[in-house]
């Protein structure tokens, strides 16, 4: 996944740099570098993914200018050809060694022209400045503060800046960072036009789009896998890449040994799609041990965040400690474009998009986040087909009244794209949604609750979760994952916007958990 960060002044302590730099070797294991670049500080992890040769190694230099980037640059190819033609000469097969070449070539118009997934820090030598950019929807992380001499520092996650910053907050995405400034540059948010083509189009570009998302990243020089849930979203990205693959693909799945929903058609789907599949078992005594270390490695009180988390945070080490798998590919950011049980309640059209708009800008500090940290922390690259950006700028621009839920199952046009098709049987294409965190196991989140329970007297909760005005505690639960949160940032609070939560205005949402399980439509998830 790899790990960036940049002080972006003069006077840096080293060893505090180093320090901070440190907490996330394990998102780049394979060599570290920091580099002096004259007027800051520049380091990189580095996660051999893409042209493994040590000639990839990072900062790039070119012209006086240093670049660290994590990131994947799809298509980089088409770049370095006519980097090339233009009189440009590369070391490595990196797919972001063209970055600094385009900089130099287009300036800060590049960040529109990649599709990607990217953060990256950039020292441009000609103009003594800095600048940063994050890609549009937030998939690779990025933070920044300032010191106390008004220096701006950025880095890969909130933890390496502890210590360092006042206030910590999360790089917006979509936006460059220069003269002090942040530059939106693209807005996955905003429709140009509506697309309203019929049904079947609208599907077939649904297909396609999402067909060419999964292809694109299923191009790495180390070994591939993939999250299976058994749900909609991760069977669909495992059914597409078994077709695209001329080998078995090899699947995960994780459950609690009691009452895990998700084995169960996780099994079934793999057993369709041909897949060299593997559970990973988990039980109330790992959950309960492995609670703290979630939330520190997430950053993050959120309760859905981290009860997804749980699960996840598992079944990614396992597969770090027993294979020697390096990408992972998963189903995140569906339930954002095309719904969640609770938009079923969505009061109009209208009402539906304005909900997807607010939760694509918002999915760097929830889904996004969970899944680069729980895969990062265990040396591991995450990549999210249903992020890629032409399928989201499309499933954006479709005219809301095809995507609210007038078909009695929810999200109607996805499962209708791949119908027929022999992608997935009918029992899996058409099955109800289940939250993650409770398709893991009903018993898991309810056993979270319980031992959250035994930690405070009413009283206790009372007095202790007004210390937090900011997102205030409103269940023990959500009390002892802030209290976990502070001990390792502490007032930090404001990294996390809100708790992650149904729409409360609407009819049926106003509700006291994130849980899809407290809604009256969640019927037959559960099964």
């Amino acid at each position: 996944m790899c790990s960036i960060m940049g002080y972006c002044g003069r006077d840096v302590s080293a060893a505090a740099f180093q320090t901070g730099f440190g907490r996330t070797l394990s998102r780049g294991p394979d060599d570290s570098r920091v580099t002096d670049t004259g007027c800051g500080l520049l380091g990189f992890h580095r996660l051999s993914i893409m042209g493994l040769h040590p000639e990839g190694m990072q900062p790039f230099f070119l012209n006086g200018s240093y670049l660290v980037c994590n990131g994947e640059i799809y298509g980089f190819e088409k770049f370095r050809s006519e980097l090339i033609r233009k009189g440009y000469r590369f070391q490595s097969r990196s797919d972001c060694e063209v970055l600094l070449p385009l900089y130099q070539e287009y300036g800060t118009d590049m960040f529109a022209m990649l599709d990607a997934e990217f953060a990256l820090i950039l020292y441009d030598g000609k103009r003594g400045e800095y600048i940063a950019a994050r890609d549009p929807i937030g998939i690779r992380p990025l933070y920044y503060g300032y010191d106390s001499k008004g220096v701006i520092v950025f880095a890969s996650e909130p933890k390496n800046l502890v210590g360092l910053v006042e206030t910590i907050l999360p790089f917006p995405p979509g936006h460059y960072y220069q003269g002090g400034k942040f530059i939106c540059y693209r807005d996955m948010t905003r429709v140009k036009q509506v697309v309203t083509d019929d049904l079947e189009t609208v599907c077939r570009n649904i297909r396609e789009k999402l067909i060419a998302g999964v292809r694109k990243r299923l191009v790495a020089d180390a070994k591939v896998g993939f999250l299976l849930s058994g749900g909609l979203d991760s069977s669909l990205v495992c059914a597409i890449a078994a077709r695209e693959s001329k080998t078995p693909i090899k699947t995960f799945a994780v459950g609690m040994r009691e009452d895990a929903i998700d084995l169960k058609y996780a099994r079934q789907a793999a057993a369709f799609i041909g897949s060299d599949h593997r559970e990973i078992i988990i039980n109330k005594d790992i959950v309960l041990s492995s609670l703290e270390r979630v939330v520190e490695l997430l950053g993050t009180f959120d309760i859905t965040t981290i009860r997804a988390s749980m699960g996840m945070y598992l079944v990614c080490k396992a597969i770090h400690e027993q294979t020697d798998i390096r990408v992972l590919l998963t189903g995140e950011i569906s339930d954002e474009l095309f719904g969640y049980k609770y938009t079923d309640f969505a009061p109009s059209p209208r009402a539906f998009q304005e909900e997807a708009e607010k939760r694509i800008r918002e999915l760097h500090m929830y889904d996004v986040l969970r899944a680069d940290r729980c895969i990062s922390v265990n040396s591991l690259e995450a990549r999210v087909p249903f992020g890629d950006l032409d399928f989201v700028e499309y499933v954006m621009a479709v005219d809301p009244k095809r995507k609210v839920n007038t078909y009695g199952k929810g999200k109607y046009l996805l499962r209708r794209a791949f119908e027929g098709l022999g992608y997935l049987p009918d029992e899996i294409l058409w099955r109800e949604k289940a939250a993650f965190s409770d398709a893991v196991g009903h018993s898991m989140v309810d056993e979270l609750k319980e031992y959250a329970e035994s930690r405070y007297t009413h009283g206790e909760f009372e007095m202790l979760r007004k210390q937090y005005p900011h997102a205030r505690p409103f269940t023990k639960e959500s009390l002892l994952y802030r209290e976990l949160f502070e001990k390792y940032y502490p007032g930090q609070g404001q990294m996390i916007v809100d708790f992650w939560m149904p729409n409360k205005d609407w009819e049926g949402c106003n509700v006291n958990d994130p849980s899809a399980r407290v809604l009256s439509n969640y019927g037959d998830s559960g099964k």
